[in-house]
């Protein structure tokens, strides 16, 4: 069964991309096609396609639950990502903006108990 992805993001680069979204937030690959330049790739719940094309600013966010955003959020920054500041809403969830290469956006998300 395969599963449709709930965001979908256009890159220049599609290589880049791919290796951006496996290495650095650690999607897997679902389904790769470099032909076509398209991929799936999950994180958790979260299911995404990457594809070529003019990124969108305006379009969808993924969110991508983790264990400690203010850890994952200093990893990336060590790592030259560009992240947003962090911020906890009503003392539930703590939240944070990662941008992909092409300034691509996906938030990262920690349940606070």
């Amino acid at each position: 069964m395969s599963v449709e992805p709930r965001v979908v993001y256009q890159v220049r680069d599609f290589a880049r991309a791919l290796g951006f979204y496996k290495t650095a937030l650690g999607f897997e690959a679902t389904f790769v096609d470099f032909d076509e330049r398209w991929a799936t790739l999950s994180h958790g719940g979260m299911h995404i396609a990457v594809t070529h094309g003019d990124p969108d600013p305006a379009g969808g966010v993924a969110t991508v639950d983790v264990a400690d955003v203010k850890a994952e959020a200093d990893r990336l920054r060590a790592a030259g990502v560009r992240v947003g500041t962090v911020v906890e809403v009503a003392g539930q969830l703590r939240l944070v903006d990662v941008y992909d290469p092409d300034g691509n956006r996906v938030q990262l998300s920690q349940p606070l108990e």
